[in-house]
């Protein structure tokens, strides 16, 4: 049989309902449309995010993924890959999702400082399984997140520009190629698709474990500064000039935020904008101390929680929300900010401006970020990173995305090339022309090619039309 992918050509095999009807047959857990298993495993964080497949396989093990895949590559049906729902971008409507939830193992091996996580896991998981050992794992800014989906994307944390990219931590996968087959794979085994399961996503295989290395930091100096409308003018500048001169032990961002004036967000944040200044800080905390007093000097915060804490409660520094909004999210990677780039910032949505965009966060990178063995994650050289989110109700839907491009635009000075794979909230050729540069799109083209020659996973259609 000649395997083509749908995505490339015309394919005569049948297709939908004969695939599920296999699939029924071969896999314990299928759900389909209309049952309250497909409702629960289509669950996105983002509400506006719809998730229509024509059947959910809720994986039990890597021999469940390994028969989806098969049957897909039969039948010219591709696949999605879902744990938490963050991050769904898109609609596989005519595709099969491969739910991986139920893959939840957890072993933390403290004496030789790594973990075996499961496709399924989330951070938070992670973190209270090693804290007890004084250990610590790369995670991303909010715990609430899985494990795989932030490694595949190259991970970039509270510490990265301390530590670096949370995949750089990755000692193995055990990934099912599209092909069907699995793999474990490791720098000496299989060392092509190691770098690309790196910053890669889902371009390569559906991933059912993972192992990582595990950082000895029990606690760190960090947490935020909440500063008041009147201040934030000035603090804004302050933090961009000082974000040149800090040393990579510390890993910052600044928020401009216009918070609802509506529990459960404290009082003196409602209904105003305010800015929000996360840090944190790995080395000596009295050196941190040190260093956050040049932005606690430029006004008095109406919230402090900057202090020592234990590693595992990192999830306070930037406090993302967990419970699922619609919202509307834009990324852009900076060359630059400081001085200059804080008053361009302060002209779109800061104190006066009539903007819809509930944050506006520019994030500073840099430091180890950029070190570390070549992999798929295509800029590790970028400056900074902005994300602006806005709530899409229906009432301010329109200007929310109206405002997302008008910073976009006001900021173009400073706008680099390219996106981040966990930021870039987009699909297909769209995502994969800003998160690769044409050299790895071009490795990732060729490495889907072999790996995946029926063209089954749906992530990589981007950059198998590239």
């Amino acid at each position: 049989m000649s395997f083509v992918s749908p995505a490339l050509g015309p394919d005569p095999r049948p297709t939908g309902a004969a695939a599920v009807r296999a699939l029924r047959d071969a896999v314990p857990a299928v759900h389909l449309p209309g049952t309250d298993g497909y409702a629960r495993l289509t669950a996105t964080s983002n509400l506006t995010r719809r998730v229509s497949p024509l059947a959910v396989v809720e994986a039990t093990g890597a021999a469940d993924v390994s028969a989806t895949l098969r049957i897909a590559a039969a039948f010219g049906v591709q696949v999605g890959v879902q744990s938490t729902g963050h991050g769904a971008t898109e609609e596989m409507r005519d595709a099969l999702l491969v739910h991986t939830a139920a893959l939840d193992e957890l072993t933390v091996h403290p004496e030789e400082r790594w973990a075996r996580v499961g496709a399924g896991v989330r951070w938070e998981r992670v973190l209270e399984a090693t804290a007890p050992h004084g250990l610590a794992a790369l995670c991303g800014s909010s715990p609430d997140v899985g494990v795989v989906g932030l490694l595949t994307g190259g991970g970039l944390g509270p510490v990265a520009r301390s530590h670096g990219l949370s995949s750089d931590t990755v000692r193995a996968f055990e990934v099912v190629t599209g092909d069907g087959v699995l793999r474990r794979v490791t720098p000496d085994e299989h060392p092509d698709l190691f770098w690309g399961l790196r910053g890669g996503k889902g371009t390569l295989g559906i991933v059912t474990a993972v192992e990582i290395d595990l950082i000895e930091l029990p606690e760190l100096y960090a947490g935020g500064l909440w500063f008041a409308e009147a201040d934030v003018p000035a603090v804004l500048r302050t933090w961009g000039r000082w974000c040149e001169l800090l040393p990579e032990e510390g890993t910052t961002s600044a928020a401009v935020m216009r918070l609802p004036d509506m529990d459960p967000f404290p009082a003196p944040l409602r209904g105003q904008v305010t800015l929000h200044v996360r840090f944190a800080w790995t080395g000596d905390p009295a050196v941190g101390e040190e260093m956050v007093r040049a932005i606690r000097a430029v006004a008095a915060p109406v919230l402090d929680t900057v202090g020592v804490m234990p590693y595992a409660a990192l999830g306070a520094i930037h406090a993302d929300p967990v419970e699922p909004l619609p919202l509307h999210e834009s990324h852009h990677l900076l060359h630059g900010f400081g001085v200059d780039g804080a008053d361009r910032l302060l002209e779109l949505v800061g104190p006066g401006v009539d903007s819809a965009l509930a944050v506006v966060e520019v994030r500073q990178l840099g430091g180890r970020v950029r070190e570390g063995e070549p992999c798929a994650y295509a800029h590790r050289d970028a400056a900074y990173s902005v994300f602006a989110v806005g709530l899409m109700i229906p009432e301010v839907a329109q200007v929310v995305t109206r405002d997302a491009a008008r910073v976009a635009d006001g900021l173009g000075p400073w706008v680099a090339e390219g996106g981040l794979p966990n930021f870039t909230d987009a699909a297909g050729t769209a995502w994969a022309d800003r998160v690769f540069t044409p050299l790895v799109a071009r490795r990732l083209r060729t490495l889907a090619r072999t790996y995946d020659p029926a063209g089954v996973l749906l992530a990589a259609r981007g950059v198998r039309a590239a």
